[in-house]
């Protein structure tokens, strides 16, 4: 009994061996297992969060008072908080929305100094960037809490009922609803796994399978090969974005402000580039797992935590969003929010869009150097 015991053991031994060694050998396997329980804990423990923290805003002072010039200097210092630019005019308002650098504006009532010291209704007026409901609670939130307290600083004793009213306006979304935040997002997450995963496995599986290389021998092109196997993928991601944004709009109230024409070119620009990448993806590997892994874990979860989707991009540290910037999803939001949810023209998404149509550049020119006639 003791004999079979000490050989199961010591096949056992041999077999964990064995394992452990293959483990070590393969690199992508190591990456699998140790790699990204790492990622995700760095991404989800930095970028989950709630705070808001150097966001931009514009000053509309028509008192020009000291006593504006204090509190102003109050809220700049809190370092949640920076100034973008001051207004000078009601017409500039909207204006600096749609330019996208700020989220907020705080307007100063005429004779603010004056009407505080008579006791009489002094107005700050916030006016808030609601395409993103739930950052633009928070910055009113955090621009209250901060009023109050400058209040309670310049008069103590007073009464808790200060004689200053902040009225608030939610510009693009008044009803804060949070469809405004989710379509663009989902958008961008559908069109990236559609579009990029599904392309990179349709290929990779025709390797597999070694029919590729049945292809690769016909009268055909490899260009022509690849154009075959991406064109229908490019229609189906199409009838997904058309889709999304009706139902947005029928069901749940989502405006489309912009112009119809250049938010499908915005939306076929951006299926090329995940197309792109998904193509790029099928030369790196032969294998459909690893491809769904390069691709869930390369292109779906910096989708979701790193493209602005959910958690702000401001409010991530310096390193991650610089990383940000790679994302092609991030700029694609920003697009989206720009034309369905502002209204802007094209000038206004120029610098979006020519960042896509450079990344699309990139991953086609860096697949054609690493597509390979002969398979190994």
């Amino acid at each position: 009994m003791r004999e079979k015991y000490r050989f199961i053991m010591r096949i056992l031994r041999e077999v964990i061996k064995k394992e452990f060694l293959h483990i070590i050998r393969d690199p992508r396997t190591l990456i699998i297992v140790l790699g990204i329980p790492l990622v995700q804990i760095l991404l989800f423990g930095y970028v989950i969060t709630n705070e808001i923290k150097d966001a931009g805003i514009a000053v509309y002072d028509k008192s020009h008072d000291a006593v504006t010039a204090r509190l102003t200097d109050k809220i700049l210092s809190s370092g949640y908080f920076h100034l973008v630019r001051n207004i000078s005019s009601v017409d500039q308002i909207e204006e600096s929305f749609k330019a996208g650098n700020i989220r907020e504006v705080i307007v100063f009532g005429s004779d603010f100094a004056e009407r505080l010291g008579r006791g009489e209704d002094a107005q700050i007026q916030l006016i808030t960037d609601a395409s993103e409901p739930n950052t633009a609670r928070l910055m009113e939130n955090y621009t209250r809490g901060i009023i109050q307290n400058f209040m309670e600083e310049i008069r103590p004793g007073a009464d808790l009922k200060q004689p200053v009213s902040v009225p608030v306006r939610m510009l693009f979304n008044p009803e804060l609803k949070g469809v405004f935040m989710f379509v663009p997002g989902v958008m961008a997450l559908l069109l990236t796994l559609i579009s990029a995963m599904i392309t990179s496995l349709s290929i990779t599986r025709e390797k597999e399978q070694g029919t590729m290389e049945m292809l690769l021998v016909s009268p055909f092109r490899p260009s022509h090969i690849i154009l075959g196997k991406v064109i229908p993928y490019v229609v189906i991601s199409l009838i997904n974005a058309v889709v999304i944004v009706i139902l947005a709009n029928t069901v749940f109230g989502l405006p489309v402000r912009g112009n119809l024409l250049l938010l499908l070119s915005e939306c076929i620009l951006f299926v090329t580039t995940a197309l792109s990448m998904g193509i790029f993806i099928s030369t790196l590997t032969s294998s459909q797992l690893v491809a769904m892994m390069i691709s869930m874990v390369g292109l779906m979860m910096p989708t979701m935590l790193l493209s602005g989707f959910i958690y702000p991009i401001k409010n991530m540290p310096g390193l991650l969003q610089l990383v940000t910037n790679i994302i092609p999803a991030r700029w694609f939001i920003v697009i989206i929010k720009n034309v369905m949810i502002k209204g802007t023209g094209f000038s206004a998404v120029i610098v979006e869009s020519s960042v896509l149509a450079g990344m699309t550049l990139l991953f086609l020119l860096l697949s054609m150097k690493n597509f390979n006639l002969r398979l190994e």
